[in-house]
C-alpha cells in the first residue's frame, strides 16, 4: 500500500493542486455515498427515523468516536462544528464586570469574536497574550500565557492546533498550569481529531471542542463538544429545544439538550465513525501511519518552499518541526497589492492570483495584519511531494 492514497478516492477537482485540506477538509466518495444512504433511510420514514431510531444511532456513533478520542460518551455531544461548540460553551457561562478572559494572538478569529461577544455582554475584559512568532518551543507559549494570568482570570481560550500559525500547542501542560491557578480552559480543538492522537480525558480541560470534517474526513457539519462532568450543569446548547424540560430520568440533561436541538440533518454525525475507520485503513499502519507520513510530507513541503522564498527575505517557519502536525506555516514576503475583500475568510490577492493562473489552492493568512502574512500548507494522503514543488516554483516566479 502506497503512502499516497489515490486522489480519486476523494471528489476533489483533479485540475486543482489542493494544498488546503486544513480549511474545510475533503470527504472521500465512499463516505459521501454512505451519507446518501443514511439520508435515504431518513427520508423513507422521517418520523420513525427521528423519533425511534436517531437516539440509539447517535449513541452508537458517539461510543465509537469517543473510543477513538479516549473520552466518555456521557461527556460528549455532536454539534455542527467547533465554532458552534465554542459559542455554546461561552454563551452558557456568566462573567462579572472586571473578570478577565485570556486568549492569545495565535487564536482563530471566529472564536476570538465569540469571546469578545460574551465579554462585552457581561462587562468582562479579553486579555490577549502576545506569543512571539516564530515560536522557538513550547516554553514560549506557556510562559506568555501564564504571565497574563491574574486573580481576575476566569477562563482561557486556547487552540490545540493554531489555525494561522499551524502550531501544536502543549495543551496538556497549558491546561495543568492554568488549573493550578484556578483557571478553566476552553480548548479549540478544531484541528485535533485525526491530526493528533487525542486523549481528551487525559488532557483534562473543562471544555474541548473539535471538528470531524477536517482530518478525519467526515462530511461537513460534524463537530463535537466535550464538557467535563463537573462543568456540565452550566452548559446549554446554543438552541434550546425539547430537552430543556424533558421529564426523562434515563439520560442526562446535557445529552437530552445537545442531542436534540430541532429538526436538522444528522447524517454527517452518523458518518463520523465510518470516516475514521475508512480513512484509517488507507495506510497499512492506520492512523499512526497517516500522521507520520503526512507530517513528514508537509514539513518537507515547507522546506522546499522556504528555500524558494529565502532570496526574498521570507520563508521562515512559524515554529520548529516538533510543533508541526499535518499543517505547517511559513512567512511570505510583504506585498503592496491590495484589492477589496471578496470574502470574510480569504482576501489576499496573491492567493487569488495563484489559483487563477496556476490552479493552486493554498491559504495566505494575515499575520498579524496585512501586509504581513503567512502561507499555510496542508498534507493528507492524497497529496503528493511534487505538488509542493509546483507551489514553490509558482511563488518564486510570483515574487521575482
Amino acid at each position: 500500500m502506497s503512502d499516497v492514497a489515490p486522489a480519486d478516492l476523494w471528489s476533489l477537482d483533479p485540475a486543482i493542486t489542493f494544498l488546503n485540506h486544513g480549511s474545510f477538509g475533503a470527504c472521500p466518495r465512499a463516505i459521501l455515498e454512505s451519507q446518501s444512504r443514511w439520508r435515504a433511510r431518513l427520508e423513507a420514514h422521517p418520523v420513525r427515523f427521528m423519533v425511534d431510531e436517531l437516539e440509539p444511532l447517535l449513541d452508537d456513533a458517539a461510543a465509537r468516536v469517543c473510543a477513538f478520542m479516549r473520552c466518555d460518551p456521557a461527556d460528549f455531544a455532536f454539534v455542527p462544528n467547533a465554532t458552534a461548540g465554542v459559542n455554546a460553551i461561552l454563551r452558557s457561562l456568566d462573567f462579572q464586570p472586571g473578570d478577565e478572559l485570556l486568549a492569545n494572538n495565535h487564536e482563530y478569529n471566529a472564536c476570538l469574536n465569540a469571546l469578545r461577544f460574551v465579554a462585552e455582554r457581561d462587562g468582562a475584559r479579553v486579555v490577549v497574550a502576545d506569543i512571539p512568532c516564530p515560536v522557538t518551543g513550547p516554553d514560549d507559549i506557556v510562559d506568555a500565557l501564564i504571565a497574563h494570568v491574574t486573580d481576575h482570570t476566569k477562563l482561557a481560550l486556547v487552540s490545540h492546533v493554531t489555525s494561522p500559525t499551524a502550531l501544536i500547542f502543549p495543551i496538556e501542560r497549558i491546561v495543568r498550569e492554568l488549573a493550578q491557578r484556578g483557571v478553566d480552559t476552553l480548548v479549540d480543538g478544531a484541528h485535533g481529531p485525526g491530526m493528533i492522537d487525542l486523549d481528551i480525558d487525559g488532557i483534562g480541560a473543562a471544555y474541548y471542542t473539535g471538528n470531524f470534517h477536517k482530518w478525519t474526513c467526515a462530511p461537513k457539519g460534524a463537530g463535537f463538544v466535550h464538557v467535563r462532568r463537573d462543568r456540565q450543569a452550566a452548559i446549554r446548547p446554543a438552541i434550546i429545544s425539547h430537552g430543556a424540560n424533558s421529564p426523562r430520568q434515563d439520560r442526562s440533561r446535557f445529552r437530552l439538550e445537545f442531542d436534540w436541538t430541532g429538526t436538522a440533518d444528522p447524517t454527517a454525525y452518523l458518518c463520523v465513525p465510518e470516516a475514521i475507520e475508512y480513512v484509517g485503513k488507507l495506510h497499512p499502519d492506520g492512523w499512526p501511519g497517516i500522521r507520520d507520513v503526512c507530517a513528514k510530507r508537509v514539513r518537507r513541503g515547507r522546506e522546499v518552499i522556504c528555500e524558494a522564498l529565502h532570496p526574498f527575505g521570507a520563508g521562515v517557519p512559524t515554529g520548529p518541526d516538533t510543533m508541526a502536525g499535518l499543517i505547517a506555516s511559513l512567512t511570505l514576503p510583504d506585498s503592496p497589492e491590495t484589492e477589496p475583500p471578496k470574502s470574510s475568510l480569504y482576501t489576499d490577492p496573491m492567493q487569488t492570483r495563484l489559483y487563477r493562473e496556476q490552479h493552486i489552492e493554498a491559504p495566505f493568512v494575515p499575520w498579524p495584519c496585512m501586509p504581513s502574512r503567512l502561507l499555510r500548507l496542508s498534507a493528507h494522503l492524497y497529496n503528493r511531494p511534487e505538488e509542493y514543488e509546483k507551489l514553490a516554483g509558482a511563488l518564486g516566479e510570483a515574487f521575482e
